[in-house]
Order: C-alpha cells, then structure tokens, then sequence
C-alpha cells in the first residue's frame, strides 16, 4: 500500500510525543513493507521541501502565524492546503493516516485526503478535537466529566475563543472513515463531546530502542553530577499542566528524608527548586536519562492521553509514578509497575515516590514488571498489525 501520514511536527524537529509516536507508527509500516510518506509543517522557510528521513519521503510545508489565530488556522491554514494538495495529488495514496494536525496543517486537509484517497483514517493523540487546548476544568479534575461547553472554552481561550471551531471540525470528521483514540479514556471523553465511530488504538514502542550501553549511561551520569544520588527522572514538556509545581513540592519533602534527591528533567527553563534540567535530549541521551532514574514521574494536572513518558520508562525498565488524569492508568498498573496517584494531592506524590527510593529492591521489581507489560502490550509491531488491518477492512469495504 502508499500511505501517506500527516502530521504537524516530525522528527528530528519535534517536540512532543505526538510526533515522535507518529514517526514510530511510520518506521513500523515502512518496515512491514509498504511505501510511507509524510507531509509535515516547519516554521523556517529553509527547511521546506522534500527529504528522505530514514526510508521515509518526508515532505516539508511551511507555515509561521501567531498563536492567537489557531482556532481558526486550525481549521483552514491558508499557508498550507494548496500544498498539502498538490502533493498529496502527487502522492496518489491509498490510505491517508492523519494524526496531530490541529496547529499548521489543519483540519481542511481531511476534506484533501477524501478526495485523493481510497481511505481516511485519523488517529487523536489529545483532546484538541473538541477543545482548544489541555483539559483542566474543575469539572474534570475533580468529577472526571470530560464534557466541555462554550462556557468552559470561552474561560480557556477569551479573545481566542472561535464560536464555529468545534462544529465545523464535526464536520471534517465526515470525511473520515475512521477515528483511532490512543486510550479509552480519550475515547470516552470524545464520546461525550459528540465524536462517534472512535476505535482505540494504543500507542506503541519497540522496547529494544531503548536499551543503551553501560559506557553512554556513565558519561551520562559524570556529566550531570548523578553518582551517588537517588534519581526522579521527568521526561515530558515543562509546563505547569504537566505538574511542575506539584513534583516540585513533592521533592522538597523528598529531600528531608533523603538529602541526596535529585529532580532531573529534559528540559531547563522554569525548573521547581532542586531540579536539574538536562536540556534537551534526544538518541541515546535520553536513554541514558531513563536509564540513570531511580523512578520517573509523571504527574500531569490535566487530562493527558496517553504519555509517551510512560512506555519509554517501562522499556528502559523503571517503575513510574503517574497521574490518575487521562491515560496513564491504562498503561501503568498501580501496584505492579508503579504507582497511580492524583498529583494534587502532593502527600500522596511525595509517599509514593519515596517508598520507590527507599525500596530499590521493589522498583526493581516493578520495572521489570513494567517491561515485561510494556512488550505484551504496547509493543510496535502489535499497533502496526492492528492499524495495517483497519486500513484492509476499509479499503476493501470501499471495494465491495
């Protein structure tokens, strides 16, 4: 089959899970040998144009406008869909797979693809279908009802609210034949915002990309000053939303008990008191990070679909503490491979991260645990089987 995927951000300019998962999704279907494609955005004129990115035709589509306009670029980006359109044109697809295109590619590209394809497929990797931006209401955080009306939107964005932008995305969706959720939890809050004909199918991730060598990790560790310290590793974007403010907290209370804590993130701006912020990493960097963790932490305050945070530390064989909000309880199983807990409740943050540090020998164990849930199920070659399947089942529906 020709398939082309679209998607915002791509490696190696990406910086979300979004996109990462995205390209994992495309090395797996290149890899059971179909001819993939990717149609992405980049906000520097330089970097248009046609690539090859590891045996992936990567093509390149620029776009740069503020943020303020999004809830109406989302929808049609006037910098992007006479592109998008030629190649896609040129392509001539089967399947189009669209995943994260809601900032630069935009919505109107569904309506492309059902023109130029046989099938149309879009995977949610979030909730920025039916709202504009993370979702924190206090309804949610507190009840778990995921519905969000104009009041709720209007709160969120102010001047940025689009009345229209919801309604007429319902309207992309039909011209899709198949919506994928990365989580049931994602899958019911879309149920309950009016979104139908959802599928879950959970991200995945081959577990032997993230085994790293002993001569990595000790580079790793003598370069950031870790010998001799009990490790919180923090893999996601840093952001309040992701709850920096709570593991900030949690590790003060942490550090009374156990001096030598140390709070490490891949990141180094806005970091809590006694984070160590690593920068950016990528490749065998970030590896060595998970790998150098005593327990990583993911402590989302808002709803957080699936993060990718989670299976990376379970395929480099570490225990997680993780948020109740979103998909997290799917993928960690509270008491096994770590722990599930409501990270605004700080103290009970703080117990279960310490009981990892204080007990090597159970994070241990929950890391392997966690590995062994991790290949069984989430692995790679699982989601491309299951995704390469729907994409048949449509195709030849539309056949018959």
């Amino acid at each position: 089959m020709k398939i082309l995927i679209l998607q915002d951000d791509f490696p190696p300019q990406t910086f979300g899970g979004a996109g990462f998962s995205t390209f994992s999704l495309a090395k797996g279907l290149h890899k059971a040998g179909h001819q993939v494609s990717v149609i992405t955005a980049c906000q520097k004129k330089a970097d248009e144009g046609e690539t090859d990115y590891q045996g992936l035709m990567v093509f390149r589509v620029f776009t740069n406008y503020h943020e303020r306009w999004r809830a109406y670029f989302s929808l049609y980006n006037p910098q992007t869909v006479k592109k998008v359109k030629e190649i896609i044109g040129k392509i001539n697809p089967d399947v189009i797979h669209a995943n994260n295109i809601h900032c630069h590619l935009s919505y109107h590209c569904l309506k492309i693809a059902k023109q130029y394809s046989k099938a149309v497929v879009l995977t949610a990797r979030d909730v920025m279908l039916f709202n504009d931006g993370k979702l924190a209401t206090k309804k949610y955080l507190e009840h778990f009802n995921y519905r969000a009306n104009w009041w709720d939107h209007l709160k969120q964005n102010r001047k940025r609210y689009n009345p229209f932008r919801n309604f007429l995305i319902k309207r992309y969706l039909k011209y899709v034949d198949k919506v994928f959720a990365v989580s049931n939890a994602l899958k019911t809050a879309l149920g309950q915002n009016g979104i139908k004909n959802v599928e879950v199918s959970y991200t995945g991730i081959d577990v032997g990309d993230w085994q790293v060598g002993s001569e990595k990790i000790e580079e790793f560790k003598q370069k950031h000053n870790l010998y001799g310290k009990k490790v919180i590793f923090f893999g996601g974007r840093i952001s309040g939303l992701k709850g920096m403010a709570q593991i900030g907290q949690a590790v003060d209370r942490i550090k009374k008990e156990l001096p030598q804590t140390v709070l490490l993130t891949a990141g180094s701006k806005s970091l809590p008191a006694g984070g160590q912020g690593a920068g950016w990493l990528s490749g065998d960097e970030l590896k060595a990070a998970f790998a150098c963790a005593d327990v990583v932490v993911v402590p989302s305050v808002c709803f957080d679909s699936f993060p990718r945070s989670n299976l990376e530390a379970m395929a480099a064989q570490k225990p997680v503490v993780a948020t109740c909000y979103g998909g997290s309880p799917e993928i960690v199983k509270d008491g096994v491979t770590g722990y599930i807990v409501n990270p605004l409740k700080v103290d009970e943050l703080t117990n279960k991260l310490l009981d990892l540090l204080k007990n090597p020998e159970k994070a241990k164990q929950f890391g392997q645990a966690g590995y062994e849930r991790v290949k069984k199920h989430f692995n790679l070659d699982s989601q491309v089987a299951q995704t390469i399947s729907w994409y048949q089942k449509i195709l030849n529906k539309k056949i018959i």
